[in-house]
């Protein structure tokens, strides 16, 4: 097939498009660069089935001429939860790239795979997470949630154009991805800063009180889940969690990547607290972990990774980035 891919640049994004190629799809990639990064992708640059276009998922015109053809628009760029700020940007570009997609999907009659998030379902209690669960969103005055919110209208705007225009969606919910070429900052997740602090031997920053949960996904189970979806003509029309289902606390996680990076004893930890974030409103989800009986069942998705062994492997690509 050949395959469009939004922030091809990106983690998630170079690692699909490894995976596509060695599937013998070709692959059109774009990316504005603002977080992704050429070396992520040089070493496909040589391969007469991969293109990449240094495009803003917000140019519809560049875009519509670089998808023109594409069989599957794989839309993975996004901005993220703003901590710090920036819900502006989170809201508005979110919205307008994935727009931009369905409406060149809509003209190619082109199929969309939509990346979505864990964080939709918000501070729903009732646990692991299952598709058709509740979605609890906290207050419009906490602007953590805009990046829920912005996925979640995503997700019901796809499914709006498929009923409309009948072309097939896919909502992939991603829980915890991460492995070699994540972001070294907290946009990578907690376990790419930790790895860093660690390896530097300075203080391990913890949000909170440490004692929220998270289930983690190796990009290699990851991607496997995004290939099945793009590949599968069952998974259209679904919303589907892609995620391990092993459950740790941030303090544990800091713990494990202490002792896989060779340190032993307690690591130092800060803990900072919330109210240093968003103008001392936000708000944190205290356990997150996904049923995955649904992609098992259509996608025959099996994450095969655990984490000593994905941590591991994260750890010595990161030891030749930190300096």
């Amino acid at each position: 097939m050949n395959i469009g891919i939004t922030g091809c640049a990106g983690f998630l994004g170079s690692h699909l498009v490894d995976a596509l190629l060695k599937r013998g799809h070709t692959v059109i990639g774009i990316d504005n660069l603002s977080m992704g990064l050429i070396d992520n992708m040089h070493h496909n640059f040589d391969n007469p089935r991969f293109s990449f276009f240094e495009v803003d998922v917000r140019d519809i015109s560049a875009m519509r001429s670089h998808f023109r053809g594409c069989n599957v628009i794989a839309h993975l760029a996004a901005y993220k939860i703003p901590r710090y700020g920036n819900a502006i940007d989170t809201l508005l570009i979110n919205n307008q790239g994935a727009h931009n997609v369905l409406e060149i999907a809509r003209e190619n009659r082109s199929k969309v795979v939509l990346a979505s998030t864990s964080d939709v379902y918000g501070k729903n209690p009732t646990l692991p997470f299952h598709e058709e669960g509740d979605l609890v969103i906290g207050p419009s005055t906490v602007s953590r949630w805009s990046y829920a919110v912005s996925k979640l209208f995503d997700e019901h705007l796809a499914f709006a154009y498929q009923a409309e225009y009948g072309f097939p969606v896919v909502n992939l919910r991603f829980f915890g991805s991460y492995g070699p070429r994540h972001h070294l900052s907290w946009w990578g997740g907690p376990q790419s800063v930790f790895i860093s602090q660690i390896l530097k031997d300075e203080e391990i920053t913890i949000h909170g009180d440490g004692q929220q949960t998270r289930s983690f996904t190796y990009v290699s189970d990851t991607v496997d889940g995004i290939v099945a979806s793009i590949e599968r003509d069952e998974a259209n029309g679904h919303i589907f969690n892609i995620g391990n289902t092993r459950e740790i606390s941030i303090v544990e996680l800091a713990r494990l990547i202490n002792a896989l990076c060779g340190r032993s004893g307690d690591p130092k930890m800060a803990f900072i607290p919330y109210s240093s974030f968003s103008g001392g409103k936000y708000e944190d989800v205290r356990r997150r972990i996904p049923d995955i009986s649904k992609a098992r069942k259509i996608l025959d998705f099996h994450p095969g990774i655990g984490m000593e062994q994905g941590l591991a492997a994260t750890i010595e690509w990161q030891r030749k980035k930190v300096v």
